[in-house]
């Protein structure tokens, strides 16, 4: 199985779902700004650095394209674990973490380590975070400034959508067994300003497993899928053949999974690809 991001979202929703009982997310903000920096999630690096904040990451997770970003921190965790030796070692004064990786930084924690925990499943998720980050680096005026002009571009895509009726769209995370996005991820929020709209209007989180059967049922109008799940080799196969979109040609495959899966500071470059990629003839 290729090493992903959508594989690695998918592995991180699984321990989402087995920790859903540990407790509400830990997000207390000291009032000491925060200066060295580790994020475990590809977006908090994101979101430091469109803040102008790069030079406070210390450590970032090696699953993210955070090279141009913080080119200078070394990789501390990836999808399954943490490195917590490591992470110790660079002396943070912050981890930024989701709250599926609580099990794996609980001993950063117990080693006196400021750890925040935010979700980021959602589309308000998003601007929240950036907030918070905000909030926590003594930089509230410019993530606000960062959040207006995210808000400010988005509504200047919006204005260029061309549906007269919004096309139903399945996302396609996985593609054996098959993984999709639910209607509370911000990606489906992205189809929803594109125009479009999710096939999926019932799942239990954000990302979850979906089965062929129900895909059969669900005849979307338009398929959506990285590159790395592979979708174009199994086309010919039970349930892809089956269904209209496919054999209608209404496969569109993204080169980098990455533009559209995940959330951050770039998600506007997500739904610039879904304005431009899914046509008009899509409409019913």
């Amino acid at each position: 199985m290729p090493a992903k991001l959508t594989v690695r979202r998918i592995a991180v929703a699984l321990v989402l779902a087995l920790a859903a009982c540990a407790g509400s997310p830990h997000d207390r903000a000291q009032n000491s700004q925060a200066r060295r920096i580790v994020t475990l999630m590809p977006s908090f690096a994101e979101d430091l650095c469109a803040m102008g904040n790069a030079p406070l990451i210390v450590g970032v997770s090696e699953y993210g394209n955070t090279a141009a970003c913080a080119p200078h921190a070394p990789a501390v965790a990836n999808f399954s674990s943490v490195d917590v030796e490591k992470i110790i070692s660079l002396h943070p004064d912050l981890v930024v973490a989701i709250p599926a990786q609580r099990r794996l930084t609980a001993p950063l924690e117990r080693a006196g380590i400021r750890t925040v925990y935010l979700s980021d499943d959602s589309y308000d998720d998003l601007f929240r975070n950036i907030t918070t980050i905000g909030n926590l680096t003594g930089s509230r005026q410019s993530a606000d400034r960062l959040n207006d002009r995210l808000r400010a571009r988005t509504s200047e895509l919006r204005a260029s959508e061309h549906f007269t009726k919004q096309p139903s769209v399945f996302v396609v995370l996985q593609a054996q067994p098959v993984w999709t996005v639910g209607p509370q991820s911000y990606i489906s929020t992205l189809l929803r300003l594109a125009g479009a709209r999710n096939a999926v209007t019932h799942l239990p989180r954000a990302y979850a497993q979906y089965s062929a059967e129900a895909l059969l049922k669900l005849q979307p109008d338009a398929i959506i899928a990285g590159s790395d799940t592979q979708l174009q080799t199994l086309l010919d196969r039970e349930p892809w053949r089956s269904l209209r979109a496919v054999q209608r040609k209404h496969v569109y495959i993204l080169q980098d999974p990455g533009v559209l899966e995940r959330p951050g500071p770039n998600y506007n470059e997500g739904l610039s690809w879904l304005i431009e990629h899914l046509p008009t003839t899509l409409s019913p």
